[in-house]
């Protein structure tokens, strides 16, 4: 990608707009462009990532209803991390993790909280994929309310479009768990031959001229449906296409009827858009944008196993179903050995029991730690080629902090 320090500039000057950008109906304009490709930019992404409503497409997610509390427990005395060996304080880890802000909630209560960067507690963040985990969790609800039959269904019984493709006949569980056997690479090339990730990338989200899970109508299969890992947001595009067929309803209406607004959230939200605009359907696998406290209260609601008075907001059994993890081999799988297993959108990062993680591109984390009540959420700027040291000092740093007195 282009990158500059005229980003931060852009930022600045395009004020924020409703669903559609003001004067773009037909796509967006050469300036909105050029900001929109400085997103993932190192020298400025720890702006970049937050209040993307300003310049990209998107579709509001409203709150209602009392606010759930979330009051303040007694201070966490935050614990030393370790740096390359070295024991240092935890200053020190958030600037060398690249951290915006950070939340840890125990027994339903805020024992810390750090806005970084100039952000504040009402700075909206991109989720980039924590989003998948939010799909899993509307498809756990569509299943529990009747408008998916089984998981076993294939795609293309409520999406017709995808029959022609690989995604046709795969079942939804499969998709789910990161293995469609669909032929793509979660690996963003740009430049002169660019991937198709990347292709989806520029055309769905910058440019607005595709829906990014249209490619799915056509792509073929590498290899047999729940064979193989192989995390690709395509599928989960593929998920919430289903979740619109299969409703009736839009991402952002279902998510607002069934998540958001009985979920007690503070703040609007919203999903950012594909293209073209006004007609575009919302990024399911990445595409989220939230306050910290109130991804803090999704990490709550999930460790409360979906509970928030009656009725229960989250489908009874889906947290226990979408967590139980399939081990993941390393290094064939996931390049990483901190990425350890995979369930319906959500990873396990360590051996710790019944702990998972909702995981977005750059450093985003909704940590849930059942064994001492805790919730941790980190939000980040990672740069676009992560530093090999930073997940395992992050995951690490976790574990101090579930530890702490």
């Amino acid at each position: 990608m282009k990158r500059s320090l005229v980003a931060l500039v852009c930022v600045a000057a395009i004020a924020a707009a409703p669903t559609s950008l003001a004067g773009e109906e037909s796509g967006p304009s050469p300036a909105v462009v050029a900001m929109r490709e400085q997103w993932l930019s190192p020298a400025v992404n720890s702006f970049t990532f937050r209040d993307t409503n300003r310049v990209f497409e998107y579709r509001m997610v409203h709150r209602a209803g009392p606010v759930r509390p979330l009051p303040r427990g007694p201070a966490l005395a935050t614990p030393a991390a370790k740096i390359a060996g070295e024991e240092r304080d935890y200053q020190a880890w958030a600037e060398r993790t690249f951290t915006n802000a950070l939340l840890v909630i125990r027994d339903g209560k805020i024992v810390f909280e750090d806005y970084r960067n100039r952000s504040a507690p009402e700075t909206h963040f991109i989720s980039f994929s924590m989003a998948k985990s939010i799909t899993s969790l509307l498809i756990g609800k569509a299943l529990e309310q009747g408008h998916i039959a089984s998981l076993d269904d294939p795609a293309g019984k409520y999406v017709p479009e995808l029959k022609g493709g690989a995604y046709g006949d795969v079942p939804i569980r499969n998709i789910l768990q990161m293995r469609s056997g669909a032929d793509i690479e979660e690996r963003y090339d740009f430049g002169q031959n660019p991937s198709l990730a990347a292709q989806i990338h520029q055309n769905a989200i910058v440019l607005n001229k595709w829906r990014f899970a249209d490619p799915a109508k056509t792509i073929g299969r590498r290899t047999p449906p729940g064979s193989t890992f192989n995390y690709a947001t395509l599928d989960t595009a593929v998920l919430g296409w289903i979740l619109e067929k299969a409703t009736g309803k839009s991402l952002t209406a279902y998510t607002e009827e069934v998540l958001w607004r009985p979920a007690g959230m503070e703040a609007d939200a919203w999903w950012m858009a594909d293209g073209p605009p006004g007609s575009g359907r919302e990024l399911a696998g990445m595409g989220f944008n939230a306050t910290l406290r109130d991804f803090g209260r999704l990490g709550q609601l999930m460790l409360d196993d979906g509970v928030r008075g009656k009725p229960r907001v989250l489908a009874k059994g889906w947290l226990s179903q979408a967590t139980r993890m399939v081990p993941l081999r390393y290094p064939e799988e996931t390049r990483s050995p901190v990425r350890k297993g995979y369930g319906f959108q959500f990873w396990q990062l360590d051996d710790e029991p019944g702990a998972y993680a909702a995981v977005g591109l750059a450093g985003q984390f909704i940590y849930v730690h059942p064994a001492t009540r805790t919730v941790i959420v980190k939000l980040s700027y990672y740069p676009p080629a992560e530093p090999a040291y930073v997940l395992p000092e992050t995951v690490d740093y976790f574990h101090r902090i579930v530890n702490a007195k």
